[in-house]
């Protein structure tokens, strides 16, 4: 006969008794009524608006209108690829120079990364844009390369800085130069644990690509907007909205999903011991950085 033994209890932790498991049950039933409740009326309004009527629903049967919304899919994604392999590049660049012995060279990046890091998205964009006279698609990209390749610079510094410091002193003492210990021995550990932060802050990248419709770039919000504003669909607002968000839903998730596979397999890793991987959380940044 198997016996069940409650769980002990910890100095951070009491086990709940039956009246407090009680009162749990009533606040997660009386927790899931409002939210039900709330779905219900939101859904309710939708109907009383008519946001369901076909005339509003017909623009997505139409071939051009689906060509409209995949060619600004895959715009968005164009506009991220771009932007994720630069920003990458950027900030390994900006990392370099923030851990450089000379003084002008880590002051300058410095000076780089916190401005670059302070200044909007929106504003770098329209910058760009309007008084530089850019293309919409490289002002884009160059205003989210030139904000997340800042942040990145600061998670690559954090990274490498986080690796033991006896690693570091072992490798001088066996004769290599700084350039040979950050490559060959910094360098590797610091990506394996930064990678799941890496990909977070690559979820912000794709995010703000949406920054796009703005400057008249032709992406997939822009597209959305276009489809929305066409009196001849009786302005279909919502359900543009019901089909466009999934979609960027669905790609932040599973970028943040790839992210938290990736931290959870290096967590288990051993030889990512020596060095604390971060939690998987879109936008953060490695313990350290501000």
């Amino acid at each position: 006969m198997t016996t069940h033994t409650a769980p002990s209890p910890t100095a951070l932790y009491d086990i709940p008794g039956p009246v407090t498991r009680k009162r749990h049950r009533l606040y997660g039933i009386v927790s899931t009524v409002l939210i039900l409740a709330l779905v219900g009326w939101v859904i309710h309004l939708l109907f009383d608006t008519e946001q369901f009527t076909s005339a509003k629903w017909t623009p997505f049967e139409y071939k051009g209108i689906q060509e409209l919304l995949l060619r600004g899919l895959g715009n968005t994604l164009k506009a991220f690829a771009y932007a994720a392999v630069l920003s990458l590049m950027l900030g390994a660049v900006l990392a370099v120079g923030r851990l450089s012995d000379h003084r002008v060279v880590r002051w300058v990046s410095t000076l780089l990364v916190e401005f670059f890091r302070a200044m909007p998205v929106l504003v770098m964009i329209f910058f760009i844009f309007v008084a530089l006279k850019v293309q919409p698609l490289p002002a884009l990209v160059t205003g989210l390369t030139l904000y997340n390749g800042s942040v990145l610079a600061e998670v690559f510094r954090t990274g490498i800085n986080s690796v033991e410091r006896g690693q570091r002193e072992a490798a001088y003492a066996l004769g290599m130069r700084k350039t040979q210990v950050t490559t060959f021995v910094l360098a590797p550990q610091a990506v394996r644990a930064m990678l799941p932060t890496i990909i977070s802050q690559l979820v912000v990248a794709l995010k703000d690509t949406s920054l796009g419709y703005l400057i008249t770039y032709e992406e997939f919000l822009h597209a959305g907007k276009l489809i929305a504003s066409n009196l001849d669909y009786d302005l279909p607002f919502i359900p543009v909205v019901m089909v466009i968000s999934p979609i960027y839903i669905g790609m932040c998730m599973l970028l943040s999903w790839f992210a938290t596979w990736v931290a959870k397999r290096e967590r288990r890793n051993p030889k990512t011991k020596a060095v604390e991987v971060a939690p998987a959380e879109p936008g953060t940044l490695l313990p350290g950085v501000q």
